[in-house]
C-alpha cells in the first residue's frame, strides 16, 4: 500500500503498523518536503529512551555511594559492582544493535525500554542492608541491560539521516543519551541529601514512570525503516575489515573512558580523598558535573568533525585527555582536589568531544551503510568494554599500592598509543 507524500510520511509507503518503505535522507527534495520531521520526532523519542537506558545502566555508580558498613562490602568489591554492569552492556551492545534491522528501530526501542523495568524494579526492592553480596552482583549485572540502549539507538538513527548531518545527529542522540549519567547522579544526590543513605532503592524506583513513559514514547511517535534492514553478513564483513578494530580501539579511548570515568569518579573521590569527603553526600555534590559536561559536549565533537574531519579532531582530542591524565596523577601526588578535579573534568569533556568525533569517522571510513551499522555495533561493545578497563585498573590500582596513581599512568600511555593510531593509520594516509 503507497502511502501519498504528506506532512508525516513523505513518498512513504507504509507496509504495517509504523514501518516506513521509502525514505530518501541524500534526497534534498524528499528530506524538506517531511523526512527532516520524521527523523526530528524519531530522534527525540530515541534520546529519551537512551537517557533512561543510560541511567539504568550506570545506576550502581549511585548505588555503591549507598552501601556503608551494614553492607559488608569493602571499595575492591565495590568496583567490582561498577566493572559488572559495564561488562554486560558491552556484551549486549552487539545483538541491540542488529536487533534494530531485524525487528525494526521502533519496534525494538518499545522492547529495550520495558526491559529496563526488571533492573529497576529488583533494585528497588532487594538493595537494603542485609543482603547478599552475590545478590547484589546479580541485581548490578542485569542493570546492564541499559547498555545495550546506546548501540541501537545509534544504529536506528544513524539510518535516518543523511550524511551531511549524521555528525550532529549521532552527536546529539548520544549526548542526550549520556546524560543519563549525570542525571543519575543528580537523582542520587536528592535522595542522600532528603532522605540519608538507608534508603537506595528510591533512586531506584524513581525511574519506573520514565520508563514507562519511554515505552509509550516509542510506541506512538516513532517509525520503522524498511531499508535499514542490514545483510546477515554484516558482522561477518565487518570483522575482517582492519579499521574495524582501529576505530574500536579508538571508542575504548574515548566512549570507554567517559562510561569508566562514570561509573568510579565517585568512589574514587571517596577513597582517595577520604579526609575530605567523609560522608556519601558530599561525594555526590561532586560526582555529576564530570559526566553532564562530557555529555553536552558531545554534539560539539560530532559538529566539529562535520567541519574539521573526525580524524584530525580524534588526534587533537586525544592528546587533550593525554594531559588531562597528567594532571589527574600529578594532583593525585599533591593530593590536590582543586586539581585534581580540573584534570577528571577535563578528562570528562575531552572524552565527550571525542565520542562525538570517533562516531562521526564510522561512516565517512565505511561508506556502505550495512558496513557502517555493523562497525557502530563492534566498535560500541568493545568501546564500552573500556569502561570493565576503566574499573578494573583502578581496583588494581588501589589493591597494590593504596591509590590510583599506577591506573592514571595506564590511562596516559594507552592515550599516548591512540594519538599514534589515529595519525599513523587516518592523517598521515589521507596526506
Amino acid at each position: 500500500m503507497t502511502a501519498t507524500i504528506d506532512r508525516q510520511r513523505p513518498a512513504a509507503a507504509t507496509l504495517r503498523g509504523h514501518w516506513i518503505d521509502d525514505w530518501r535522507p541524500e534526497d534534498p527534495g524528499f528530506w524538506a518536503a517531511g523526512g527532516a520531521r520524521i527523523a526530528r520526532r524519531n530522534l527525540v523519542f530515541s534520546i529519551f529512551s537512551e537517557h533512561i537506558g543510560f541511567s539504568v545502566w550506570t545506576l550502581w555508580s549511585v548505588l555503591v555511594l549507598f552501601l556503608g558498613p551494614a553492607y559488608h562490602v569493602d571499595p575492591a568489591g565495590k568496583f567490582v559492582l561498577t566493572a559488572v554492569p559495564a561488562l554486560v552492556g558491552s556484551v549486549l551492545r552487539i545483538p541491540y544493535t542488529f536487533a534494530v534491522a531485524r525487528f525494526g528501530g521502533r519496534n525494538w526501542t518499545i522492547v529495550s525500554a520495558a526491559l529496563l523495568l526488571i533492573p529497576s524494579i529488583a533494585a528497588a526492592v532487594l538493595v537494603r542492608p542485609g543482603v547478599s553480596y552475590p545478590t547484589l552482583l546479580v541485581l548490578a549485572a542485569i542493570a546492564g541491560v541499559g547498555g545495550g540502549n546506546f548501540a541501537s539507538s545509534m544504529a536506528n538513527i544513524n539510518a535516518f539521516y543523511p550524511d551531511r548531518l549524521k555528525g550532529w545527529a549521532l552527536g546529539i542522540n548520544a549526548g542526550g543519551g549520556n546524560l543519563g549519567v549525570a542525571v543519575v547522579q543528580l537523582v542520587g544526590l536528592l535522595v542522600l541529601a532528603a532522605l540519608g543513605a538507608g534508603h537506595p532503592g528510591y533512586v531506584a524506583g524513581i525511574y519506573l514512570p520514565f520508563i514507562v513513559f519511554a515505552v509509550l514514547g516509542a510506541a506512538l511517535a516513532m517509525d520503522n525503516l524498511t531499508y535499514a534492514r542490514d545483510e546477515r553478513r554484516g558482522v561477518r564483513d565487518a570483522a575482517t575489515r582492519a579499521d574495524t578494530w582501529i576505530m574500536s580501539l579508538l571508542y575504548i579511548g574515548t566512549f570507554g573512558s567517559f562510561i569508566g570515568f562514570g561509573f568510579a569518579f565517585g568512589q574514587v573521590l571517596q577513597v582517595q580523598f577520604a579526609d575530605v569527603f567523609g560522608t556519601p553526600v558530599k561525594a555526590a555534590y561532586l560526582t555529576f558535573l564530570g559526566p553532564l559536561l562530557g555529555s553536552l559536549v558531545r554534539p560539539v565533537g560530532g559538529s566539529l568533525a562535520d567541519r574539521l574531519g573526525g580524524a584530525r579532531v580524534t588526534f587533537w582530542n586525544f592528546i587533550a585527555m593525554a594531559a588531562g591524565a597528567a594532571v589527574v596523577l600529578l594532583a593525585s601526588r599533591a593530593h590536590s582536589l582543586g586539581l585534581y578535579l580540573i584534570g577528571f573534568i577535563a578528562l570528562f569533556v575531552f572524552s565527550g568531544i571525542g565520542n562525538g568525533s570517533t562516531y562521526k569517522m564510522i561512516p565517512v571510513i565505511f561508506p556502505e551503510r550495512r558496513l557502517a551499522a555493523a562497525v557502530i555495533g563492534i566498535a560500541g561493545a568493545v568501546g564500552a568494554f573500556g569502561g570493565v578497563l576503566v574499573n578494573v585498573a583502578f581496583r588494581q590500582s588501589f589493591l597494590a599500592h593504596h591509590d590510583a596513581d599506577g591506573a592514571y599512568l595506564t590511562f596516559i600511555a594507552f592515550y599516548v598509543v591512540c594519538v599514534l593510531v589515529t595519525w599513523a593509520r587516518y592523517l598521515r594516509r589521507a596526506r
